[in-house]
């Protein structure tokens, strides 16, 4: 019975979701009824099933349309993702309270039908049968993301539409698009040509040995165009996600102090683009003109990406160089702080006021849970105690455990795996078993935790075939935690067994 077998086989799984007898044929004869608000939702159907089907799903006035799809501002319990999904022999009918809602819909439809109307070509001689159901879908978590970084491995902007399509079908909220870092910054700035044209580049290098801190010698570069960027944001919208970009500050900056020495603490001293691994000891300086250069680039972003959230990284700041600048323990003194360690709580407050008075939500990595502004959405990643720290202090939190979420870790301990981070493995049942709420944490606690996300630092990763490998089926075991809370694993394997038939038929070189 595939028919049957499908709807068992969703990914994520359904909060609720009966089978019923029959099926529903899409065919030459299909016509969609599209209520007020939802066209962008039919324009997605469309766009997603009329390559391989070669249906036109021409829209017709109501009631004349069998495959409706509506809003209900009513069905509140559904919240801003949630969808019904009724499918019986003669209509489908897809509702939600929100857009959104109807867009993740659309992703199970797409699960539902023959694995073939996944792909891009015509598939001709294939019965598009969708099985009757009844389904109720809501996502325990709001936030379901997954992080890739193109700072240290640039990828051209098709591929992050490949990679957001991916994204999508698995019902993730937010792609976490990481821009900056000491190897290679990858966003255009209008007033700051620079910070592409040169930090955008990195030289050849002395190649190390394998696993260790220097780069594999290969000169790299590589930018994004805005209207790219701009697209990308358009192109994520439309399957209902949320581009967050993040600028790393104040550490994580050699390449644009390669191209800007004076944001520097030795602006007399000329740097290259990083060409090694690890964490980079140059930092940004604390003159006006630096928190004037975060600002212009900041608005920048701003403009480029509508994200309610904005991150600027944070972690990993050596403070070394502030000890030793006679300006930055100036500015320590002259803004009452114990010592230049603190200027870096000063700075991101400074950084992140900014962003609150323009109306975004700042976004930072957590060393310890306790050490970021109040008004900072928190990334947990070192300890999963450090979720439950930074919840307590009233932050909103992102549980991103580097042992559970952290991609670029091998996904088993055979020798045939490809050069991974050094560390353990974070294996599938690893990713699987991760609940972003820790287990003693009360109701307010949980409350704060807004989910997870994976993570894909690629100082190891250079291709798409790689970053596929590395990201699937892991991801599919995030997306199901996140979307449908703790599901047992003998369940998600069998349906994450058939769901591998639809990677297969988008050509995704997946773990085995």
């Amino acid at each position: 019975m595939p028919a049957q077998r499908s709807v068992l086989t969703l990914v994520p799984r359904p909060t609720k979701a009966a089978l019923r007898p029959g099926h529903f044929t899409l065919d030459a004869g299909t016509a969609l009824h599209v209520g007020a608000g939802a066209e962008p939702a039919a324009d997605l159907l469309r766009t997603l099933l009329t390559p391989a089907t070669g249906l036109s799903l021409s829209l017709r006035p109501s009631p004349d349309g069998q495959f409706a799809l509506t809003l209900d501002p009513g069905l509140t319990g559904l919240g801003e993702e949630g969808y019904g999904l009724t499918v019986a022999p003669h209509a489908v009918l897809l509702r939600a309270a929100h857009l959104t809602g109807l867009l993740r819909g659309i992703q199970t439809l797409r699960q539902l039908l023959p694995p073939q109307a996944l792909l891009d070509t015509p598939q001709r001689g294939t019965r598009w049968l969708l099985p009757c159901a009844e389904i109720t879908d809501v996502p325990r978590h709001p936030w379901r993301g997954a992080m890739l970084d193109v700072a240290r491995h640039f990828q051209p902007v098709s591929y992050l539409r490949r990679y957001v399509d991916l994204l999508a079908l698995h019902k993730i909220s937010v792609f976490h698009l990481h821009l900056t870092d000491d190897q290679g910054w990858r966003m255009p700035i209008a007033a700051l040509p620079k910070l592409t044209e040169v930090g955008g580049h990195r030289a050849e290098s002395q190649k190390g040995p394998a696993g260790s801190d220097t780069y594999d010698g290969i000169p790299h570069g590589g930018a994004y165009t805005r209207d790219e960027l701009v697209g990308l944001v358009r192109y994520a919208a439309a399957r209902g996600i949320t581009v967050m970009p993040e600028i790393e500050m104040p550490g994580h900056v050699r390449a644009a102090l390669a191209a800007y020495p004076d944001l520097g603490n030795h602006p007399e001293r000329t740097l290259d683009v990083w060409t090694r691994w690890g964490v980079c000891d140059t930092v940004l300086g604390v003159h006006d003109e630096v928190l004037d250069f975060c600002r212009t680039v900041l608005d920048e972003v701003m403009d480029v990406f509508p994200s309610p959230y904005i991150h600027v990284g944070g972690e990993e700041c050596p403070t070394s160089e502030w000890t030793h600048s006679v300006a930055a323990r100036e500015r320590a003194v002259a803004q009452g702080l114990p010592g230049p360690a603190a200027l870096h709580g000063w700075f991101l407050g400074q950084i992140g006021d900014f962003l609150v008075r323009h109306g975004r939500r700042p976004v930072g990595w957590a060393e310890t849970g306790a050490e970021l502004p109040l008004d900072f959405t928190v990334m947990t990643w070192r300890d999963s105690a450090h979720t439950l720290t930074a919840a307590r202090r009233g932050h909103p939190v992102v549980n991103a455990y580097h042992r559970a979420t952290y991609l670029d870790y091998a996904q088993s301990g055979d020798p045939r795996e490809p050069l991974a981070q050094p560390g353990g493995v974070v294996d599938l049942r690893a990713v699987h078993a991760h609940d972003p709420v820790p287990e003693d944490a009360d109701r307010d606690v949980a409350g704060r935790v807004l989910g997870t996300q994976t993570q894909l630092w690629t100082e190891f990763v250079t291709t798409p075939a790689h970053i596929e490998y590395l990201t699937y089926p892991r991801l599919c075991a995030l997306a199901d935690r996140a979307w449908s809370g703790a599901t047992d694993w003998a369940d998600f394997r069998s349906r994450l067994d058939e769901h591998t038939v639809r990677l297969d038929a988008l050509d995704v070189r997946q773990h085995p």
